[in-house]
């Protein structure tokens, strides 16, 4: 079978629940933090942070803290062995004699209890000298500061795009960043063994880079150190790359001691050190043809990257190959450039800079659609790619048919045409409260903007009583991989569900691994956990076409019994099959490998085919707004997304609903706050706990939620025909914050632009509807 062939009766498409499910609602879950206790002689880490936005470090005494009854020791930088750096562009020293942003660590405090680490912590004398900082972006782009590459997009020509447009429109437009605030906080546990072996347990997407940043900060190879992730509670991409530091202070402290040291950030902690969604900065200028299409668009995108480069080049990268989302724009030209402030350092979140792509090129429309005299879903699908058009990276957009056939289906689902007269009335009716109704479509690429990153292994093992133990290198985080890879081994070996176990990920089982990150976990390790177990498959259908008679590739595997093709009847339980090719001396494991074909990119072109294929999706959204406060709520969401032939449909569904939720947050109600003032606690965030930084919740849910997966959808070149889900469906919200839009809208005359902040906090809210209110003030005083 190729690899999107799937047999005939798998568990692969079941609706099974997520593997860890019982576990997690019955709180007997483990995740980094609850191994400690297993630990004799734990000691605990805690933060010396810096309480200035940026200051040189000029006298640092630790003495105090040792005195301090508990305190075993303080790490500095006079302790590490290796490279003081806990990223990858050598721009992250560990423990840094300039702190760069408000609450940045210099040193920590390892105690035989936390509160002796806080209270150590709090002992130490820092000597500050503050040094001038930059914390907006307005100011960064004032002083020139900016960090690592700028890139260019382009096709076309965009002076002849306008010289050919019959409207030319020009704005600015700020995008809020997001707090990844998941439920298990930054975590890492390590321990020595006798050999001089360094195992960290770590809360980590990338644990293959959590080995080797810890390998170079101890001076040691990385076959030294090995890494384990169990699981995590929650990631979103903000364990990616900010787990490094952590894991490595944590082997630094047990490797110095002897003893094992645990470290896990609270709440105010997590938010104070570690960084968030990219903010963004859009000044742009797009011209629109007669028939309202785009002739041409040129862009600035300018991200806040915070104190460091971390993934900031990537996520730019991601988000000029995403500023066209679905629509077909024939001359382009964007800029991105990365702001170096003193704030967190800014890193990946769901979507990594695709939802801001796609948010400046739907305010666009959004705001364009009543000034051409459009409604704002006929102009978007007058603009969608056509079968034969590529992206302005020249990459060919493959299956653009699909979109034009989701759009329509979800728009005979929602019954928006009816609704949107509904709505009409409703408005007509209501002067001091009115609706919106919205769709918005989402074209996302899957795979790394980094080709290398590709890639991933498995390594199956068959036990001779016939059951599978798996191991791969992707890590779950809730997302279902886990379920995932294990129907994807019981459909390639033909076994039940039931037989199928899954090991930790783990650094020494599967080396060299990507991250789980760019929704490509289920690809990559699905199509290596299905290569392991088609090698394993092929030496046991050699033994088995021995015993039945047969040829090798008449040999079939089916719920747990071998038999000749067209004779069930003729065959033997998988078990007995294993036992006989065991005393054949047949090999019952194997290492499995994957990468994704037909990749190619030139980064600093900003051209080739970097994804393996598109995600499609569509969402229409309801919501009702108050005209005396700006509040609102979501009365309906319609939303049907491309998931391909789903591999597991109970998990697809839950990633799209909660992906449309916190892509809802991120856009309507999560605003992330600095102190922007000269005084003494300028760069301090002040959205640093539950009570200030405002979640999603059950209140904020659409009153009616309807989610349906696209049927007959199957994507060939992956495994068993699925496509990603991860991040994709985040940004189903747009159509929410252009429903805000169209609310604030009503409550004015028609024929203008409506200005929206993003996020469309209440606040937000209100004041473009007051805007939209007072210019039907101005034109009654106009006509009178």
């Amino acid at each position: 079978m190729s690899l999107h062939e799937r047999p005939a009766s798998s568990p692969v498409g079941e609706a099974i629940p997520h593997e860890s499910a019982a576990l997690h609602v019955t709180g007997h879950a483990l995740y980094t933090d609850d191994l400690g206790v297993r630990l004799q002689n734990l000691l605990h880490a805690w933060p010396v942070q810096s309480p200035h936005a940026h200051a040189e470090v000029t006298a640092l005494d630790t003495a105090p803290a040792l005195a301090v009854p508990g305190v075993i020791r303080v790490l500095t930088a006079a302790d590490v062995p290796g490279v003081n750096d806990a990223g990858v562009k050598g721009d992250e020293p560990l423990f840094p004699d300039v702190a760069r942003y408000h609450g940045h660590a210099v040193c920590w405090v390892l105690a035989e209890s936390e509160e002796a680490a806080r209270q150590g912590a709090a002992a130490v004398e820092v000597t500050w000298t503050p040094l001038p900082s930059v914390v907006t972006v307005a100011e960064a782009i004032a002083a020139g500061a900016f960090q690592g590459a700028q890139s260019t997009l382009s096709r076309g020509d965009v002076a002849v795009g306008f010289a050919q447009a019959a409207h030319v429109l020009t704005g600015e437009f700020d995008i809020g960043g997001q707090e990844h605030f998941y439920l298990e906080t930054n975590a890492a546990l390590a321990h020595v063994d006798e050999a001089g072996q360094v195992f960290i347990q770590s809360s980590t997407q990338h644990p293959t880079e959590t080995q080797e940043i810890t390998a170079h900060v101890l001076g040691v190879p990385s076959s030294h150190v090995t890494v384990q992730c169990l699981r995590m509670g929650g990631g979103f991409g903000g364990k990616e790359m900010q787990p490094h530091g952590y894991a490595a202070i944590a082997a630094l402290g047990t490797t110095l001691t002897g003893r094992p040291v645990r470290l896990r950030l609270n709440r105010t902690q997590d938010l104070t050190l570690t960084g968030k969604r990219h903010p963004f900065h859009a000044v742009w200028r797009a011209g629109f043809g007669a028939d309202g299409r785009f002739t041409a668009l040129e862009v600035t995108l300018t991200s806040d990257g915070g104190w460091s480069l971390d993934l900031s080049e990537p996520v730019m990268a991601r988000a000029l190959c995403h500023v066209d989302n679905a629509y077909f724009i024939p001359h382009v030209l964007a800029h991105g450039r990365i702001a170096q402030t003193n704030k967190t350092s800014q890193t990946a979140f769901r979507g990594f800079g695709g939802p801001q792509g796609m948010l400046v090129v739907e305010d666009i429309l959004g705001r364009a659609a009543p000034l051409l005299g459009l409604d704002a879903h006929e102009l978007r699908a007058r603009n969608f790619y056509q079968p034969g058009e590529a992206t302005p990276y020249g990459q060919p957009v493959r299956h653009a048919e699909r979109l034009h056939d989701l759009w329509a289906q979800l728009l005979t689902r929602s019954d928006f045409h009816v609704r949107r007269s509904e709505v009409a009335a409703f408005n007509a009716a209501h002067p001091h409260t009115k609706r919106g109704l919205s769709v918005t479509p989402v074209k996302f690429g899957i795979s790394f903007n980094f080709t290398a990153y590709n890639q991933a292994g498995a390594l199956v093992h068959v036990y001779k009583d016939g059951s599978v133990l798996i191991n791969h290198g992707g890590t779950e985080m809730g997302q279902g991989l886990h379920t995932k890879m294990m129907q994807v081994a019981a459909a390639a070996l033909g076994v039940p569900l039931s037989s199928v176990r899954l090991a930790p990920t783990r650094t020494d089982k599967v080396p060299n691994t990507s991250a789980t990150a760019a929704s490509s976990g289920a690809d990559l390790n699905g199509g290596a956990v299905k290569d392991a177990c088609d090698q394993i498959r092929s030496k046991l259908a050699e033994v088995a076409a021995g015993t039945l008679g047969v040829h090798p590739d008449d040999v079939r595997f089916e719920a747990g019994r071998v038999f000749a093709l067209g004779h069930p009847e003729r065959g033997m339980a998988f078990a007995e099959l294993v036992h006989d090719a065991y005393h054949r001396r047949t090999p019952l494991w194997a290492a499995g490998f994957y990468r994704t074909p037909g990749l190619h990119w030139d980064r600093a072109a900003m051209q080739g085919e970097p994804f393996k294929y598109f995600s499609y999706g569509a969402a229409v959204t309801e919501v009702e707004v108050d005209g005396f406060t700006g509040a609102y709520r979501v009365r309906r969401a319609d939303v049907l997304h491309d998931v391909g032939d789903s591999l597991s449909p109970l998990i697809d569904l839950g990633q799209v609903e909660g992906g449309y939720v916190q892509g809802l947050g991120w856009l309507t109600l999560e605003e992330l706050r600095w102190d922007e003032s000269g005084g003494p606690n300028r760069g301090r965030l002040l959205t640093q706990s539950a009570s200030t930084y405002k979640l999603p919740s059950f209140s904020e849910l659409p009153d009616e939620f309807h989610v349906a997966l696209l049927e007959r959808a199957t994507e060939t070149g992956v495994v068993y025909g699925s496509k990603a889900v991860g991040e994709p469906p985040l940004m189903l919200a747009i159509s929410a914050r252009e429903a805000l839009r169209e609310a604030c809208a009503a409550f004015g005359p028609p024929g203008r632009e409506t200005l929206l902040r993003s996020p469309a906090t209440p606040e937000a809210v209100y004041w473009a509807l007051d805007t939209a209110r007072r210019a039907t003030g101005e034109q009654v005083a106009a006509d009178d």
